[in-house]
């Protein structure tokens, strides 16, 4: 009713050519219902969001009093959470309530957990009550958990029911079509699944059958759903095994939502941004970046540049160890950054590889063997090629061919270990429940610098008459 009102008094009568407005800009210049849906479906979710986010408070009240239901749901659920927040800031409590009651109870929860608690406790009042206490639910559930991604409304059919019961209830909410039907039967603890009936299902199977004719078991569904404390990152493995829209999230017998594609999506861009901040060496960001301020980006930066630079420190101590050598072989100094160098983007390449893998593939610690295996027979033919190189280099140099032999062997050595600690480090934080996206590409160098070094002025003093 508030929200209503509202649009009763800011909306203004304009005249609607039938034309696509070109931006937010330009629709705003005579807004109606009308050119909203028409800016929606010639304009990408990219688009909104930037033309979204540039708003003041003015153009975003405009523009909320010429939203629908439909539009509004469509707007918000398309632009990311943190730029649809700051857009529902420049309203009132209870105009930003029924916007948020347009939306799906997964897609507004996204957008409510970023509040603060003063401001979650007000909107949720504001809510309706029954979406309010989904929304609620999903709030209680851990953070990146399956259950806090999944969303609690899905079609579902008893068991004595007909394909074309099954039908007319899809055709009652044809958007979530996609999800199947589940066939479940009531207890006191919840919805107890019987079976699933896929999209395909239902329009191939002969409307007088029953569910249960044509359902895939309860079994089989409990090999493709999810427990609701499973990380969010797990959900993605099972879409690509299953090849499904959707994931159930069950308690034993009990399904308690379903994680639909949308959300899918998220979670993997989700992952796949965290891991890539992770292997760049820096912490997340918990807000997009061009919403980061400078003292945000320090603060998830400098922790790790401090880490990587005590780390680094042995480095020196190893030089200094061996500034002996150094100074009777002064030549010796000329290929430290070349070797050191070498070892860092060799670590870096395969555990950039082999991080990918395990969150596409599914690569686990009981395929260590496997992995270190191919590894190092890869390092093997990296390393020859290597030291060919690094002879090839230290005699245009001129060094002597005591040196030139020294970082031939080094430099194949130092490919070798460099595979074997690349290899095996993430498939060992991962068993630790260690995100193995921290052994970044700065961090896997830092451990090579100075292990390489060792490697290098051990040869040499082995090589080296005189040393």
């Amino acid at each position: 009713t508030d929200w209503a009102l509202f649009m009763k008094k800011t909306g203004k009568k304009t005249q609607d050519t039938g034309k696509p407005p070109k931006n937010l800009e330009e629709l705003l210049g005579a807004p109606s219902p009308r050119a909203v849906t028409l800016w929606l479906s010639y304009t990408d979710h990219d688009k909104r969001d930037s033309q979204l986010s540039a708003l003041d408070q003015k153009q975003a009240l405009t523009l909320t009093g010429q939203l629908t239901p439909v539009t509004a749901q469509d707007l918000l659920e398309s632009v990311d959470p943190h730029t649809a927040l700051a857009f529902l800031r420049f309203l009132s409590v209870p105009v930003a309530a029924g916007l948020l009651d347009t939306m799906e109870s997964d897609d507004a929860t996204r957008v409510i957990e970023l509040m603060t608690d003063e401001e979650k406790q007000s909107i949720l009042r504001a809510m309706e009550y029954s979406h309010s206490a989904l929304v609620r639910g999903l709030l209680s559930w851990p953070e990146d958990s399956a259950a806090s991604r999944m969303r609690p409304e899905f079609l579902h059919v008893p068991p004595e029911a007909t394909i074309q019961e099954a039908v007319d209830t899809a055709r009652g909410n044809p958007e979530d079509l996609e999800e199947g039907v589940f066939v479940t039967r009531g207890s006191d603890q919840g919805q107890v699944v019987l079976g699933w009936l896929s999209p395909q299902s239902l329009v191939l199977a002969r409307r007088a059958d029953s569910v249960t004719s044509v359902m895939l078991n309860a079994q089989k569904i409990k090999q493709w759903s999810i427990t609701p404390l499973s990380d969010q990152e797990k959900v993605a493995h099972r879409v690509r095994a299953r090849d499904s829209q959707v994931v159930p999230v069950m308690d034993e017998d009990i399904i308690l939502g379903v994680i639909t594609s949308d959300s899918v999506n998220d979670i993997l861009h989700e992952e796949a941004t965290e891991d890539a901040e992770r292997q760049g060496g820096s912490a997340p960001l918990d807000v997009p970046y061009l919403k980061a301020s400078p003292f945000k980006l320090w603060q998830k930066r400098v922790g790790w540049v401090l880490a990587l630079f005590i780390a680094e420190m042995y480095t020196g101590t190893v030089m200094r160890a061996f500034e002996d050598e150094l100074e009777a072989v002064v030549a010796l100094a000329f290929f430290v950054p070349l070797l050191i160098g070498t070892g860092g983007n060799v670590g870096t390449q395969i555990t950039t590889t082999l991080i990918r893998a395990m969150a596409q593939d599914g690569v686990r610690l009981r395929d260590i063997g496997r992995v270190v295996g191919k590894e190092l027979m890869t390092a093997s033919l990296m390393g020859i090629t290597m030291a060919v190189a690094g002879a090839f280099r230290a005699f245009t140099l001129g060094v002597g061919w005591e040196v030139l032999i020294t970082v031939g062997l080094a430099l194949a050595c130092i490919v070798l270990w460099s595979s074997f600690v690349a290899s095996m480090l993430p498939l060992l934080l991962m068993k630790l429940r260690v995100d193995p996206a921290v052994v970044s590409g700065p961090m896997i160098a830092t451990i090579v610098d100075g292990t390489g070094l060792m490697i290098y002025f051990m040869i040499a003093k082995w090589i080296i008459t005189g040393l």
